[in-house]
């Protein structure tokens, strides 16, 4: 799998990155939480979806039943 970032943003240890997968299409936001080692992927369906996750990331994750650590 060949996996292109998008975007990137990283602030206060919490990084998180949009990946998409060239061979399959697919869009990923993930995140790492360096202060706590928290972290997780979302497989997002469509572009719009996409950026709501990579700009909220623990709310998405909350919708799908994540238990995350922030």
């Amino acid at each position: 799998m060949k996996f292109r970032e998008l975007a990137h943003r990283s602030n206060d240890g919490l990084h998180v990155a949009l990946v998409w997968d060239q061979a399959s299409g697919n869009l990923a936001v993930t995140v790492h939480d360096q202060r706590s080692g928290a972290a997780f992927e979302l497989v997002v369906d469509n572009g719009a979806e996409a950026l709501d996750a990579f700009r909220h990331p623990f709310a998405h994750a909350a919708w799908r039943g994540l238990e995350v650590a922030a």
